[in-house]
This record gives C-alpha cells, structure tokens and sequence, in this order.
C-alpha cells in the first residue's frame, strides 16, 4: 500500500496516560503491514506550554497584550521569575524523575502560591496528614498547575482546560456556526503551539493521510483546527476524522462547512473504515466500497455504505500498539476530592477493551442502538492475556484500565483465573453492572488477580426509577454487590444521575437518602452525581411518550445526539445539583451523615421516605440457600503437605492425618480423618488454581460420595471446610 497514515488525538484529554483509540488502530496496521504513526498532540501541548521557554513567552504574551485582570492573575504575574523557575523541575516530578524534591516542595517554600492553595488547606490534612511525603507533593504541584491554568483562562484563552479545549463549541452543537467562527479568528495562544507541533509531524513523517482521532467534544475545536492547518499548508494530504464525537454526535450529518476542514468522516469501529478508506486512495476499490463514510460529493455531504463486508472480529484487530508515543512524560497529577478522579489521573494506566459492546444492552438512557453498545463481542481470555503481555513488555508497565461499557462477570472470572495461572503480576480496574453474579467469592477471586477498582451505574438510587430504565438490579442488591468487593478491598465508585424523567423531588432526596446510608455502611468509597441527558440513539431517546418526556426536535445540520426535553412532572431538577454535590463531597470524606437532607439544599425540599435502616438491613439479608452446584471450585493456596499418624479417642486407635497449607503469611494446618486427608489431598490439584479445568462443585459431591466418606452437605459445612473457605477455597 502507497498510503502512509498520521493518527493524532488533538488537545485535550488525559495528563497521565494517552487515549487509547490511536494504538487500538494502530495495532489494527500491523496486522495489515499499513505504514501508520501517532502523536497525542494533548500531552505534547501541554508539555511545551507547561516549561520554563513556554512560560516565558505566556508571561510575555499577557504583559504585550494587557488584558484586565483579578488580583490573584496580578499575583501570579508577578510571581512570574519563581513560575519561571520552578515549572521544569515540577513537570519532571510528576513525571517520577526528582522524587528527592518531595521534601521540599511539601514545606511550601518551593512552589508560588495562588488562589487553589487556599481553597485546600483543610483538604490537605484530611487526604495526607504527615504521610505520604511524595503524594502530597504531587497534589501542590497539581494545585501550582491549576493556579496557572487559571490565569491562562482568565488572561489568555478562556476556553483552555487540561482535559478539554473549547469543549462548549463541541457540546450541543446543533450548529456550525459559533466553531466556524472560531477557527476563523485569529490563532490563539494555545493554537499556536498546536500548529508549530502539527508542522514538525508532518515535515517528520511526510504522511499522504492524516487521521483525526475526536472522542470527546473538548477535542473537536483543536482537530478542526488541524485540518484547517492542513488543509492550507498540505492540501494533498487526505485528512479523515473519526472517534467518539462523531460515532455519536455526527450521525445525520449534512454541514458541508465541516468538509472545510476534513476530507472524510468515518463512524463506529475505525479499522474497516480507514482500510477501506486507504485502499480507495490507492485506486484499489471504489468510491461506493467505502465503509460507514461521510464525504462532499457536488457540494453536498453524502453518506457511504454500500459494502456489505462484516467488521473484523475482535481475535483479528490487534494488540494496541503504544509506539511513537511519549510514555515517560505524561504527568501523574493528584486530585484528591474524588478517589476514583484520582485513579483516573493519577499513573500511566495501560487501556485494553475486554468485549465489544455491552452484554445487558438495555438501559433506556443509554446509546444502545449503536454498534459500540448493540454489538457484543467478547475476548477470550486467553487473547486478553496474550495482549497483555505484549502491551506490559512495550510499556513496561502493569496497571490496566479496561475500558468496557460493562465488563461481563463470567470473562472477568476466566480472566482472573488466566491472570493467576500465567503468574502475571498486574493491577486493574474497569466499570461493571451491579448485578448478583459478583458474589463475594467471585470479587475475591478478582482481587487475587490485581483487580484494584471498579466503577458502576447505581444511577437513580430509587427501585421504581432503576425499572423505568430497565437497569436490571435494585438498590438493596447494589448495596450487596459493593459490600462484596468492599470487603475485599476493592475501591467501589457509583455513578449517580438525578433528573430522570418522571423523577419527583422526593425521589430524588430519597435517592440522596440512599447514597447517605450506603457512604455511611462504607460500602462506597466514591461517586459523582450528573444530571441526566436525553440522546437520540437510546430507547428515551427514539421512543420518549411511554416515558413522559416530551423532544423538542433538532432541526441543526451539525450535532444531534443531546436531545432537549420537556418533562411533563414539571420538576426543575437543575435545582438540586450544588445540593447533592455538597453532600456527596461530604460522604466522601466519612463527614456530615447527621446532617438533615434538607439542609444541603437552599429551598424547601420533602422529607425521606426511606427507613433510616434500609442498607443496613439490606447487607444483613442471608445469601442464596442451597448448594451451587454449578459453580467451578478453586482453590488459590499452595497444594498441601500430607502427614498420617494415630491418636486415641475414647480408648480406640484412630487412623488420622495433617494437611498443611504453606501460604504467604502462616501455615494452616488441618486435622482430619486418614480417608478424608487422602480424598482431599488428591482433588485439591483439581481445584487448584493451575489447573487448565477447575472441577465444579458437583464434580465435587460425586467424588466424595464415590469415595463413601458420608453425606457431602454435613462435609461442605463442616469446620474444616469452613477454615478453608477462609483462606482461599471459592466457587464462582
């Protein structure tokens, strides 16, 4: 093939750790010998402007241009000799280079302070009191970098942010016109530094293509304004923009200005699109073969997607490949507000998909009439693990962040038993349903595996509202679920939604009552509140009257996913958002659970409905009864040794044995009768984790019966199995 690809992510998404659509694409060409290179054009943004040369010339461009400003902008300004300073020596920390720095910058003499240190005094003590030296210091020097970002909005371009840029021109837009009115001014700052990044890619790697990776709206301005550049620098190089935004945004597209900017648009999955796409610029197919692609044919945007050919399977995509990326220098910034917002930040997590597509499908709030929802398509565990070591030898790092819509039970549990047999040492974390099948064996077993986090959707927090969205779980198995990897201790984030259709103003505090006593048992850790959203693709969206929502129509030629809304209850659910954050950022901190409901809330707001007792008794309710017979028995421990030996009971010689359990910590030693220490010694190696097929517990029964050693029901709750479900026997 002639074609040579460029893929970029444009600014802004992660500091810590690069977006992963570019590697998953090029991971794609290596299979198909596609000559592909990627930049994230974020960091290396960031990078340039968060220096000693960047902010000489920030300093230089706010006292040219003389912008009015708040005395905390004139403070920073003339501080600007220690930001000067100290921002390289900063930047390197964070980048785990200087860590003997931490010392000093915790005793507040190195970093010139502003508005963000005093707003977190408290919060300092609380998060670190006099420990952790070195992630105290990271967290004052994210503090130092949001002083300056603030003067970078306030002095410079207020549409600068470190994980999104002029993303209210992306948002909503139903029209072109307020981002063709951007890109049509004057470059900013920021934009600058973008560009001169963008011609040394381009002289670098002489691409014939160039494609614009666009997962959120707070990177469509800067994409844009790469194939602007493009577009009048390079016009024979093919620009095509996918991702995200327009998978989701972009789907009835008809504005013909975009196609200023790029040549092509691809949907859904980018690899048979862009193969497509590049072999038609090759003169090897034609116009018509092009898959899911937007393009301007005669001054009119047409849709191309006549190929009947089916997307690649999962097995045959590729391991996500992180070449030409600059690994060692994405900073690991501490936010410390919200645990899972800082294990979001915080270290260079490797991203890996599991399944494509979600395997429940069904919330009514959710996208799920796209491929990136409809389409479920599962890895083996096998290929997961494969891929892991592959990314853990290139990376060389262990941590993974599985980015799945919901990650299936049954493959995490033959993930973690894959992870355990390849003694692979890794630490994990993914967003999950809160349904049933994580026992507390199975989150156990997740935990031996490196499974440090999981994040899921408790959403309304009312049982009458998680049915209207078809969420299929209840309020009291949510709080069972995160009491099970709480207990192992597996950090639970929720998400949280207010504003539901049809959602009253008492649903929605006995939904806060819920999320009280939930932070209360600790069996969260975290959460955030959003309001809700109306999108075309999901089933309120495309079905809204059985709902008792009301659409306004898009009539814009531009984005179309936000849906604006009428709620015919006539509840103003805006009003309750400060309310609910303020409380929520209390629960957090293990604070204000005495504290009234109403007393988060500047208006008058019902009472509770929900008995005060309602998680509690909830966690307290008994498991399922009964044998699951079913289920694969595992043993995680060390095979035992065996000893025989006699004893005298009641004047009689009794044949007896000893089975000793080397494990980490202690030795577990186990009395039991000489046939029953056999019988056990021999299937603990069918149980163990090692084994390729792990018996089931009623492979189990049936041994034991065959063996006659008596009923299997007084054995299974005896105090010797007891002692070892308690240190690693499981079923799941």
């Amino acid at each position: 093939m002639n074609q040579k690809i460029l893929l970029i992510t444009p600014p802004f998404t992660q500091l810590n750790t690069p977006y992963p659509a570019t590697m998953y694409l090029k991971g794609f060409f290596n299979t198909r010998g596609i000559a592909s290179v990627q930049a994230d054009l974020g960091i290396e943004v960031i990078l340039k402007l968060f220096s000693s040369e960047g902010f000489r010339s920030l300093f230089q461009y706010i006292e040219e241009n003389k912008p009015e400003l708040s005395s905390n902008a004139q403070r920073m300004v003339s501080l600007k000799r220690d930001y000067i300073q100290t921002i390289d020596a900063a930047i390197a920390f964070l980048q785990d280079q200087n860590s003997t720095l931490a010392q000093v910058i915790c005793e507040g003499s190195f970093l010139p302070e502003a508005s963000r240190f005093t707003e977190e005094t408290e919060e300092l003590e609380w998060a670190f009191g006099t420990m952790g030296t070195r992630d105290k210091a990271r967290h004052l020097i994210t503090l130092y970098l949001e002083d300056i970002s603030d003067l970078i909005i306030e002095a410079v371009d207020p549409q600068f942010g470190f994980s999104r840029y002029a993303e209210s021109l992306g948002r909503c837009a139903t029209s072109f016109d307020a981002l063709e009115e951007r890109l049509n001014a004057p470059a900013s700052f920021v934009d600058e530094i973008l560009l001169s990044l963008l011609q040394e890619k381009i002289n670098q790697e002489k691409p014939t293509v160039v494609g614009l990776s666009v997962p959120f709206p707070g990177n469509l301005y800067s994409a844009l304004k790469c194939g602007q550049w493009l577009k009048a620098n390079h016009p024979e190089i093919k620009v095509v923009m996918g991702g995200g935004y327009p998978n989701t945004e972009l789907r009835t597209l008809r504005e013909e200005l975009l196609f200023k900017y790029v040549d092509f648009v691809t949907l859904d999955d980018g690899e048979l699109p862009l193969l497509r796409l590049l072999e038609y610029l090759d003169g090897k197919c034609r116009l018509d073969d092009l898959k899911r692609t937007f393009t301007l044919l005669n001054n009119e945007v047409c849709y191309l997607n006549e190929s009947e050919e089916k997307d690649f399977p999962q097995s045959e995509v590729g391991t996500p490949d992180y070449s030409d990326l600059l690994l060692d220098k994405y900073l690991s910034v501490i936010e410390i507000v919200n645990p899972m917002h800082r294990l979001w930040s915080d270290g260079r997590w490797n991203k890996l998909t599991l399944a494509h597509g979600c395997y429940w499908g069904k919330c009514s709030f959710c996208d799920c009439s796209l491929d990136y929802i409809r389409r479920f398509e599962p890895n083996s565990a096998a290929l997961i693990c494969d891929r892991m070591e592959a990314i853990i030898r290139q990376t060389e790092q262990n941590g993974f962040h599985f980015v799945d819509e919901a990650a299936p039970p049954a493959l995490l549990r033959d993930l973690a038993l894959e992870i355990l047999r390849r003694g692979l040492r890794v630490s994990w974390w993914t967003n999950i349903r809160f349904e049933k099948n994580y026992t507390a064996d199975l989150c156990a077993l997740l935990k031996e595996a490196g499974c440090i986090a999981v994040s899921g959707g408790l959403e309304v927090a009312s049982d009458r509202l998680l049915k209207l969205i078809n969420k299929g779980v209840t309020v009291a198995q949510v709080a069972k679920v995160a009491d099970n990897f709480t207990q192992c201790g597996i950090m639970v984030h929720a998400y949280l939604m207010y504003g539901f259709p049809t959602q009253t103003d008492r649903e929605t505090i006995d939904s806060l009552e819920m999320v009280r006593q939930l932070f209360q048992e600790g069996v969260l850790q975290s959460g955030f509140w959003h309001l809700f959203t109306m999108t075309a693709h999901s089933p309120i969206g495309l079905n809204p009257q059985p709902f008792g929502v009301q659409a306004i129509k898009n009539k814009g030629k531009f984005a179309n996913n936000d849906v604006p809304h009428i709620d015919r209850i006539g509840t103003d659910h805006q009003l309750f958002g400060e309310g609910l954050r303020k409380s929520l950022f209390n629960y957090m901190h293990g604070v204000g659970f005495d504290i009234p409901l109403a007393q988060w809330f500047d208006f008058k707001v019902p009472p509770t409905t929900i008995p005060p007792n309602f998680i509690q008794k909830a966690l307290a309710a008994p498991d399922e009864t009964g044998l699951p017979l079913n289920r694969q028995v595992i043993w995680l421990g060390n095979l035992p040794e065996i000893r025989f030996y006699e004893k005298k009971k009641k004047g009689k010689t009794v044949q007896a044995s000893e089975l000793i359990f080397h494990n980490k910590k202690y030795d577990l030693a186990l009395k039991v009768s000489q046939d029953l220490g056999k019988w056990l010694a021999e299937e603990m190696a069918s149980i163990s984790i090692q084994s390729d097929k792990p018996a089931k517990l009623q492979q189990l029964k049936e041994s034991y019966e065959a063996a006659k050693l008596g009923d299997f029901v007084t054995f299974w709750n005896s105090r010797s199995v007891e002692e070892l479900r308690e240190n690693g026997l499981l079923l799941v």
